[in-house]
């Protein structure tokens, strides 16, 4: 009988070794099964699929500027900006904050717990902290932060991974914590029990457990690592971190009260928390199932085990087979590969990680779960090596990944390499950052093409996203008047750049269709920062779909059989197979 031979280049695999077995039943089955579902993927040369990293909020719903309906969230952040930029009357000495009382509560705490320098904390509170202004002095004060005597406890105790009680938050403006902080004296309630009373299991260096209270995950801060504190406060610098800690905690529910009437802000903070956080991995896997459920192959990076283990026993794990790393990231963000059952042969997925690996040094930043490469069968003995990837914040590490999966994929050249990507390539390149350009001629050097082409466009961005001036990074916020223009004019810290790609070998694949998506329903609203309350990630879904062309052996497609959209398109394809 008559086949499209643009759509069975898989099934003919079959064709000859069932002829050869002398099975015409089998024969006529394989042909009935391709008539009756030529239009599927596992009979087609067509193959749909996506890259997505899913990573956006970490702990501090309140970091990035997101996109969000209520007008009451760009209110808010804008008066905290107004506050921060010019303060005027609302610089404060911090004492009428953070009051001497609160001050009295907290020394007794930290004299209980016998730390040494309380005493030496006490005068530097009375002559210094207390009478700084709240913004000019301590919130902008560049020293505060070269000295990390706030960020580096935010860091110990703003999400705290527990063995009895899950993951707990400090009571702040700027963690996860849902709790009531519409008063000044209900928050410091609880952020005193929370510090102070609240013991927890732990995991301890080098094995075991150890039940510890969130105060006691402080460290010193050493004047070797941290040039900008001098020897005094090293020697005091956990009771100095601490109440540098209330302090910084104090002003920012001060700022966000006194600017957020009825405390609107909080019922903002727990709508974003449901939607980029608790609900993330929901959200993340409805998306998927709902716009994306014709897709082959999903490469996603920075995903949590729990959101393997979430897909893999949802509706998304029915339909695919969902690859992971055999050693998993310590930081929790690993890069996975969703297989569809209907195409491919998930019992054949070989782990081949380990021999990319085996072709990076210690120099290049990749860590385990940062990179996944497996080789595969489709359900028609077609070999495959698909490979998932999240590189460094600076790209630094791109170049080096590249050419170890290339290694792998020549060594062997049988299994056709189909590798989606977060490169972390930046709109302009430099020695701190890999720059897009540089990463395009890499590949195609490397005989790539990309679903972006051969010469990716370094203004098609897939992330656009900005520090808001609720975090703790002040110098790198942006103001909201300064998100729409141009980074390398303003020299503001936005991060809208080209990064996420599918590679593949060039001639492999006629890209078919292209596309990113930054609203979860195959749209891409421009100029608008991502993510957003129906978007949980701050990278846009990257996917296309590739048409492989039949071997030269095989009869050649006429126009209307093959994907090209024009007669001249498809004539300089025909011409270059001559």
């Amino acid at each position: 009988g008559e086949y499209d031979s643009s759509r069975v280049v898989g099934a003919r695999l079959l064709f000859v070794p069932c002829l050869r077995s002398g099975s015409p039943k089998l024969l006529l089955i394989l042909l009935t099964l391709h008539s009756a579902a030529h239009t599927t993927s596992m009979f087609s040369a067509e193959l749909k699929m996506l890259t997505w990293n899913i990573a956006a909020v970490n702990n501090n719903p309140f970091e990035y500027w997101i996109t969000h309906p209520d007008e009451d969230y760009n209110k808010l952040m804008q008066a905290v900006e107004g506050i921060i930029v010019a303060a005027g009357d609302f610089d404060v000495p911090v004492g009428t904050v953070f009051t001497e009382l609160m001050w009295a509560e907290l020394k007794q705490l930290m004299v209980a717990q016998g730390w040494k320098g309380v005493e030496e904390t006490e005068k530097l509170w009375l002559s210094d902290y207390s009478q700084r202004k709240i913004i000019a002095d301590f919130m902008k004060d560049k020293g505060l932060g070269d000295k990390r005597l706030a960020s580096m406890p935010d860091r110990a105790t703003n999400m705290i991974n527990t063995l009895d009680q899950g993951v707990i938050f400090r009571p702040t403006v700027i963690s996860c914590f849902s709790g009531d902080m519409s008063t000044m004296p209900k928050w410091w309630a609880e952020w005193k029990k929370f510090m102070f009373e609240q013991k927890v299991e732990v995991p301890k260096k080098g094995g075991g457990t150890s039940k510890t209270l969130p105060c006691e995950m402080l460290t010193k801060i050493k004047k070797a690592k941290y040039p900008a504190i001098d020897e005094a406060e090293e020697e005091i610098s956990i009771p100095l971190q601490m109440l540098c800690q209330a302090i910084f905690d104090a002003i920012l529910l001060h700022m966000v009260n006194s600017v957020s009437p009825g405390s609107k802000w909080q019922q903002l903070k727990l709508d974003m928390l449901a939607a980029l956080y608790s609900k993330k991995d929901d959200n993340t896997c409805a998306i998927l199932d709902r716009t994306y459920a014709s897709a082959d192959i999903m490469f996603i990076q920075e995903a949590t085990m729990h959101f393997a283990d979430k897909a893999e026993h949802n509706v998304l794990g029915q339909k695919y087979c969902v690859l992971r790393p055999a050693t998993p990231s310590a930081v929790n963000q690993n890069s996975l590969i969703l297989l569809s059952k209907k195409l491919f042969d998930s019992g054949t997925a070989t782990d081949v990680t380990e021999d990319a690996m085996a072709h990076l040094t210690a120099n290049d930043p990749v860590s385990p779960g940062d990179l996944l490469l497996f080789t595969v069968l489709d359900n028609c003995s077609g070999k495959y090596m698909v490979g998932s990837f999240h590189g460094d914040t600076n790209g630094l590490a791109t170049l080096a990944v590249l050419k170890a999966v290339d290694a792998v994929a020549r060594a062997m050249p049988e299994f056709t390499l189909v590798f989606g990507l977060d490169a972390n390539t930046h709109t302009k390149g430099s020695k701190k950052q890999q720059g897009v350009t540089e990463f395009a001629q890499a590949f195609v050097a490397a005989g790539y093409n990309s679903c972006w082409g051969a010469t990716p466009d370094p203004l098609n961005y897939t992330t656009f996203n900005a520090r808001t001036y609720l975090q703790a990074q002040l110098q790198k916020a942006v103001k909201s008047t300064d998100i729409d223009k141009d980074p390398t004019v303003t020299g503001a810290f936005i991060d809208k750049n080209p990064k996420d790609f599918i590679l593949f070998r060039q001639g492999a694949f006629i890209v078919v269709a292209v596309a990113k998506d930054n609203t979860g329903v195959q749209g891409f609203v421009k100029d608008a920062v991502f993510p957003s309350m129906d978007f949980p990630s701050d990278h846009a879904i990257t996917s296309t779909t590739l048409w492989r062309p039949p071997p030269p052996h095989a009869p050649r497609p006429s126009f209307t059989e093959s994907p090209f959209t024009s007669k001249a398109e498809y004539e300089a394809w025909v011409s270059n197979l001559s």
